[in-house]
C-alpha cells in the first residue's frame, strides 16, 4: 500500500531520490549523519577588534588562544616544557620554524622522524571530535590520502607498524618531509578550532588589515559580525566618497598607510599633489600625524609637513561631504553635526549646541563661507580619483565581497547572540525606535532592516536611488547618532581637531552600556532574538574592557561577555592588557586574557608565546553534542527527510533507481 504524501512533499522526495537513488544509499547517509550528531560539539573561538594587528591576530588564530599548546601538554605530558614549546611554535609557524631548524642541524632525518611521529599522534588526539571524512576535508588535496593513512593506520600488529614506519621513511627519503609537516600543522590548527567568530572591527589602527582578511578567507568555518570600522571600509569600497575620505583621514592621522598603498595598491599621489599646492601656506599645527616607534625618527620634517597638509586637506573634504549627506538625509537627525556653517571667520569662533568656542585653526583656503559644504573643482577631482582607486582595487574588492558574503550585522548561533556594538536603548531601558526608511523599527526588526540596507550599498545597481541611500546608510552606521555598531550620541571629529577645550570632545555612549550589567536587561534582549536559557549569552566587542582598573569582561550576571580584543596598541593603554578572546567547547565557556605580543620574530626564534590567563567561567550541566547545536538541528532535519525517503521507497511512493 502506498502511504499518502502531500504533493509538495512527494515532489521534494523525488528530487532527494536523485541524490540518494536507493534504499542502501539513503540508509548509509542516515547512519553517517547519526554518527555526526552523537559527536561532541567542536570548539568555537571568538575574537574581536583586531584593528589590523596582523601579527598578534595570526598568532592567536594559529594557537587558538592557547588551545593548541594545551592539547600538546595533554598529549605529551612526558615531554619537557621546552620540547612542548618547540612543537607549539612549529605548528604556529611551520615554514619559518622548519627553515630555522634546517640551519641548525646537519642531519635532519632524525628530527623529521621524531617530529612526524609527534604530529601524527597529536593529529589523532585532536581529531576525536570529528568524523574521518571531516578531518580529510582539512587535508591538502595532494597529501590527503597519505595523511589520512598515517592518522588512521592502527598499530595493532607488527605488519601495521612496519607499514607506518615505511611511510615515514619514504617521506623523508624522497624529500617531502617539510611539505608533509606543514600539511599536518595546518590540519591540527584547523581541528583545534572548529568555528571562528570575528565580532567586528578587522580594519583601521594597525598596519595590515589586508593580511588579516587574507587569513580569514583561508579559514574553513568563519563568520563576521560587522564592526563600525568594517562598515567604513565596506562603504569606501562600494564607492562612497565620504567614507573614502574618512578612511584616508584616519589612516593618515595614525600614520597607517601601508594597508592602503602596499596592501591594496591605492596611490595617494593625487592627494599629496593637491595638498602641497593648495595648503602650501596653510596653518597645519592641528594636523600633526601620530608617529610612534621608529617612524618618529625616520620621518623628516618635510615628510611630517606633507603628511599634515594631506591630513588637513582630506579632513576638510570629509567635513564638506558629511554636511552634504546630512542635508540629503534629514531622517538621520544629525543637523547639529553640520558645523562648517557655524564658523564665524571674523572672530575665529564656532557655535556648537548654542555655545561659542574659539577655534585653534581658522585657515581654510577651500571653504567658501557662503556655501561651506560645496567642494571646489580640484577637491571634487581628487576625491573622485581616490574613490575610483578604491573601487578598482581588485584585492580590496575581493576581500569586501568576502566580508559581505560571510558577514552580517548580528548572528544568532548555538544559543548565543553576537553583535559588535549595542542594541540601541533609551534611558529607561526600553528599545530605541528609529524611523529611518519611513517606518518605525526597534530591536531585532531594526537590525534586520539595517543589515538589508547595508547590502544595497554594494549589490544594488550603481546610480540607483536604492544604492545611493544604502551608501548614505552605511555612513550612518559608521558615525550616526546611536547607530548599533557605533553606539554613541555623536562623533566629535571636528571638535577634536579645532577646539582645545576637551569637554567638547565627549561622545556619550548609548544607554545600552549603562544597562548591560543588569541580568534582566540581558534576558530581555536575548528573548528579542529568540533566545533564552541559562547558557545563552550576548557576546560584544567594540568597547575596551579596562582590565587594568579591575573591570571584568563578564557583565549582566554572566549573561553578557565583552571580548574587545585589545589587539591594537593604541587601545592597550586603556585596557591595560591586550584584550580578551573566548572559547566555547562541549563542556564549558572559557575567557582568555592576553598580554601584548612580543612579535613574530621572538615567537619563532625564542618560542615566545603570548602570555595569557584562562578562566573557565561557566561549566555546562551536560556535555554538548552536535545534536544540540544549530548544525545538529539542520542535520536532524536531513535525517528526518531521509527517513521519509526510505518510507517512500518501501511503500512504493517513490521508485528506487535500477542498479
Amino acid at each position: 500500500m502506498i502511504t499518502a504524501f502531500s504533493p509538495e512533499k512527494l515532489r521534494y522526495l523525488t528530487l532527494l531520490a536523485r541524490q540518494y537513488p536507493t534504499v542502501q544509499a539513503a540508509s548509509t547517509e542516515i547512519i553517517r549523519l547519526q554518527a555526526i550528531l552523537n559527536l561532541p560539539k567542536g570548539t568555537e573561538h571568538f575574537m574581536s577588534d583586531i584593528h589590523g594587528e596582523h601579527e598578534a591576530f595570526l598568532h592567536i588564530l594559529n594557537s587558538s588562544s592557547g588551545e593548541v599548546r594545551a592539547k600538546i601538554g595533554d598529549c605529551f605530558a612526558q615531554l619537557t616544557e621546552e620540547a612542548q614549546d618547540d612543537l607549539a611554535t612549529l605548528i604556529y609557524y611551520p615554514t619559518e620554524k622548519l627553515a630555522l631548524v634546517a640551519d641548525s642541524l646537519e642531519d635532519m632525518a632524525p628530527w623529521y622522524q621524531e617530529t612526524l611521529n609527534r604530529l601524527v599522534a597529536l593529529c589523532r588526539y585532536v581529531s576525536v571530535k570529528h568524523t574521518r571524512k571531516k578531518v580529510r576535508t582539512y587535508m591538502p588535496a595532494e597529501y590527503a590520502e597519505i595523511l589520512d593513512e598515517m592518522v588512521y593506520l592502527q598499530h595493532s600488529d607488527e605488519t601495521r607498524q612496519a607499514q607506518y614506519q615505511s611511510i615515514i621513511d619514504t617521506i623523508i627519503r624522497i624529500g617531502q618531509a617539510p611539505q608533509v609537516i606543514e600539511a599536518f600543522c595546518a590540519v591540527i590548527r584547523a581541528l583545534t578550532c572548529d568555528h571562528l567568530h570575528i565580532v567586528g572591527d578587522i580594519f583601521d589602527r594597525g598596519p595590515r588589515a589586508d593580511i588579516v582578511m587574507d587569513s580569514l578567507m583561508k579559514c574553513h568555518n568563519v563568520d563576521i559580525q560587522w564592526g563600525n570600522h568594517d562598515v567604513l571600509w565596506m562603504g569606501a569600497a562600494s564607492g562612497s566618497r565620504t567614507m573614502v575620505a574618512t578612511v584616508l583621514s584616519n589612516s593618515i592621522h595614525y600614520n597607517n598607510l601601508d594597508v592602503i598603498e602596499t596592501g591594496y595598491g591605492i596611490s595617494l599621489r593625487p592627494l599629496s599633489v593637491f595638498a602641497n599646492e593648495v595648503y602650501k601656506h596653510s596653518d597645519t599645527h592641528c594636523f600633526h600625524v601620530k608617529l610612534t616607534g621608529d617612524a618618529a625618527s625616520q620621518y623628516s620634517e618635510k615628510d611630517k609637513l606633507l603628511s599634515a597638509r594631506m591630513y588637513k586637506a582630506i579632513t576638510v573634504i570629509l567635513f564638506k561631504l558629511e554636511g552634504q549627506k546630512i542635508r540629503r538625509c534629514p531622517e538621520f537627525g544629525m543637523d547639529d553635526r553640520m558645523l562648517l556653517d557655524k564658523i564665524n571667520y571674523a572672530d575665529k569662533t564656532v557655535t556648537v549646541d548654542g555655545v561659542v568656542w574659539p577655534l585653534e585653526d581658522c585657515d581654510f583656503p577651500t571653504i567658501d563661507p557662503r556655501d561651506p559644504y560645496e567642494l571646489t573643482t580640484e577637491e571634487a577631482q581628487v576625491i573622485q580619483q581616490l574613490t575610483d582607486s578604491f573601487r578598482h582595487s581588485e584585492k580590496l574588492q575581493r576581500q569586501i565581497r568576502f566580508l559581505y558574503s560571510n558577514g552580517s550585522l548580528y548572528k544568532v548561533h548555538n544559543g548565543n547572540l553576537l553583535f559588535h556594538g549595542c542594541i540601541p536603548m533609551n534611558g529607561d531601558g526600553s528599545l530605541m525606535t528609529f524611523s529611518i526608511g519611513g517606518k518605525e523599527r526597534s530591536g531585532r526588526a531594526f537590525m534586520d532592516y539595517a543589515d538589508r540596507l547595508a547590502r544595497k550599498a554594494y549589490y544594488d545597481k550603481r546610480g540607483t536611488p536604492e544604492r545611493r541611500f544604502g551608501l548614505d546608510f552605511l555612513w550612518w552606521l559608521w558615525a550616526g547618532r546611536n547607530s548599533p555598531i557605533y553606539g554613541r550620541d555623536r562623533m566629535t571629529t571636528f571638535e577634536r581637531r579645532f577646539i582645545r577645550d576637551e569637554s567638547t570632545w565627549a561622545e556619550p555612549k548609548n544607554p545600552y552600556y549603562a544597562h548591560y550589567n543588569d541580568p534582566a536587561m540581558c534576558d530581555m534582549l536575548l528573548r528579542e532574538f529568540g533566545l533564552e536559557g541559562p547558557h545563552s549569552h550576548i557576546i560584544n566587542g567594540h568597547v575596551p574592557v579596562r582590565a587594568g582598573k579591575g573591570e571584568s569582561p563578564i557583565k549582566g550576571g554572566g549573561k553578557l561577555l565583552v571580548i574587545d580584543g585589545g589587539f591594537s596598541r593604541a587601545y592597550q593603554s586603556t585596557s591595560g592588557i591586550a584584550g580578551y578572546t573566548l572559547l566555547f567547547n562541549s563542556r564549558h565557556y572559557r575567557m582568555v586574557s592576553h598580554q601584548p605580543f612580543a612579535g613574530k620574530w621572538n615567537a619563532i626564534h625564542r618560542n615566545d608565546d603570548i602570555k595569557n590567563e584562562s578562566v573557565i567561567f561557566e561549566t555546562l550541566t551536560e556535555r554538548v553534542h552536535v545534536a544540540h547545536t544549530d548544525e545538529g538541528h539542520e542535520l536532524q532535519a536531513q535525517v528526518d527527510d531521509l527517513l521519509d525517503l526510505l518510507h517512500a521507497y518501501r511503500s512504493g511512493a517513490v521508485t528506487e533507481a535500477h542498479t
